[in-house]
């Protein structure tokens, strides 16, 4: 069967994918466009399934929030490069599987994956994902996410796409959230106060703290002030509410908002990528590789 323009045409628009794949299809097919559209999928998902085991580390953080911010989402979304991670396809599904989570609650990526990226949908965001991933040519992921609930107030501050930050807060007003969700982008608290702190971890800076001391040939009743004085420290520097506040070093976050007569009742810090080990790239060793073969 002769393939014509028109029918590469519909084919494309049908599922957006390149004029070639979209010819290439239909010859294999004989003309056939439903049976083209379900051979490029088959095929389409066992490309994506190739690309599985490639580092995605590059993406985006997004953020949704109810009409009266009681309820939110943050989620992280993957790929390989930040060219794809700026483009619109990636960002608009990255926002759709925001929305599902917040109307859907599900309890985890696993679940999620398994729902329809938009109400009636009757394709999974697993076979959605698969498909750009097969379109795009990069492996994809949808890492992680976060919701919440409160009876105070939530708000949120994105740095660029690649950090966003969700606080909590019990009164106080918009804008102070902002400006306390954009110092935790910015200073990147390990907790809210001491008590939030890792136990295991503050042990160790005592431990690390005494060691120095010891070694200073001080009495011993110095050290355990010159100890105290680096713990206090350490928990000054390591918590939203000890630490100074970017805007304004002159005063501690604790105080503006203190001041506000607000409190702070949590917050969550998300950064693309964090924790996933990149591959380095020694472009100069590859090229003499490919010579050398």
């Amino acid at each position: 069967m002769a393939i014509t323009a028109a029918m590469v045409k519909e084919l494309r628009e049908r599922t957006g994918a390149g004029m070639m794949e979209c010819k290439k299809a239909l010859v294999e097919m004989d003309g056939d466009i439903d049976a083209a559209i379900e051979h490029m999928r088959k095929t389409g998902l066992a490309k994506a399934d190739k690309k599985a085991g490639r580092i995605a580390a590059e993406g985006k953080v997004v953020v949704e929030f109810s009409d009266d911010n009681k309820k939110g989402v943050m989620l992280e979304v993957n790929c390989e490069t930040d060219f794809v991670a700026m483009g619109d396809e990636f960002g608009n599904f990255a926002s759709a599987v925001a929305r599902r989570i917040l109307e859907s609650n599900p309890a985890n990526v696993e679940e999620l994956l398994q729902m329809p990226l938009n109400e009636g949908d009757s394709e999974t965001i697993e076979t959605v994902l698969k498909t750009m991933i097969a379109k795009i040519g990069e492996n994809m992921s949808v890492r992680r996410f976060v919701t919440f609930e409160t009876e105070g107030q939530l708000g949120a501050y994105l740095h660029g796409t690649r950090i966003g930050v969700v606080v909590d807060m019990q009164g106080g007003n918009e804008e102070l959230i902002k400006d306390v969700a954009m110092h935790v982008a910015a200073s990147n608290p390990k907790g809210l106060d001491e008590a939030s702190l890792d136990a295991a971890e503050l042990a160790k800076e005592k431990e690390i703290a005494a060691a120095e001391a010891a070694n200073s040939g001080k009495p011993e009743n110095i050290i355990e002030k010159i100890v105290e004085g680096k713990i206090k420290r350490f928990i000054k520097d390591n918590t939203l509410m000890g630490q100074a506040f970017v805007k304004d070093p002159d005063i501690t976050v604790e105080k503006l908002v203190k001041d506000a007569d607000a409190k702070v009742l949590g917050f969550t810090r998300l950064e693309v990528g964090e924790g996933i080990e990149k591959k380095s790239e020694d472009f100069a060793s590859e090229v003499m590789a490919q010579i050398g073969s």
